[in-house]
């Protein structure tokens, strides 16, 4: 009689408790995260509520037209035409927040900044004096005007309703600066040119006005 043995059924092998564990903590921590990322697009797609949109610019930059200011060009004499060039060459690119414009004729002694443009003029004719206090309505600076010496230069003040108008009393060849009524304290709009006009342009003694001592 032959013995038969019997093999046992074969079992299962037993959970490996490591693995299960991992498993476990990686669901734990892959959850939040998976949830995080999602509130975070979510936040990212959806604006806050009560969110006001961007306010516009309290202020905007003038738009300066490309057209050229409509200055006139006398035709100038040799010595005052170099000094006037002189003077223009020093002209800068932007005073304060104006910058440069074209202008119709003679870039070489006339400027233009902004808009309204603010001019400058080298080369006009030299304001004069009124012969008395009576002398009135000829045009003449009248006596009792106070003229106004700024960085070293004299200048007459003209103020007329749509702008002041600065010519410079005491130098070699005359200059003027018109300052729109739009700018306010003109005469310090005048001053931004009296520096260069002492570099490029000679101060003199004769017929000078006493006010400018």
């Amino acid at each position: 009689m032959v013995d038969v043995h019997v093999r046992p059924d074969s079992q299962p092998p037993a959970p490996d408790r490591t693995t299960r564990s991992a498993a476990l903590w990686a669901t734990v921590v892959a959850v939040p995260v998976a949830v995080l990322v999602g509130l975070l697009i979510f936040t990212r797609i959806v604006p806050e509520a009560g969110s006001a949109a961007p306010s516009p610019a309290v202020t905007q930059p003038a738009v300066v037209p490309t057209a050229a200011v409509p200055m006139a060009a006398p035709a100038l004499a040799a010595r005052p035409a170099e000094v006037c060039l002189a003077v223009t060459s020093q002209l800068p690119i932007k005073v304060r927040d104006l910058a440069a414009r074209k202008v119709s004729a003679g870039p070489e002694q006339n400027a233009a900044y902004g808009e309204p443009a603010l001019t400058v003029a080298c080369g006009v004719a030299r304001p004069k004096m009124c012969a008395s206090l009576d002398d009135t309505g000829t045009g003449c600076v009248p006596m009792d005007t106070e003229l106004m010496t700024m960085n070293r230069v004299c200048w007459y003040a003209d103020a007329q309703a749509a702008a002041t108008i600065f010519t410079t009393m005491d130098r070699e060849v005359p200059v003027r600066v018109t300052v729109p009524k739009q700018y306010a304290q003109p005469a310090q709009w005048a001053n931004e040119f009296s520096d260069i006009v002492v570099k490029t342009d000679k101060s003199v003694t004769a017929g000078v006005p006493s006010g400018c001592a």
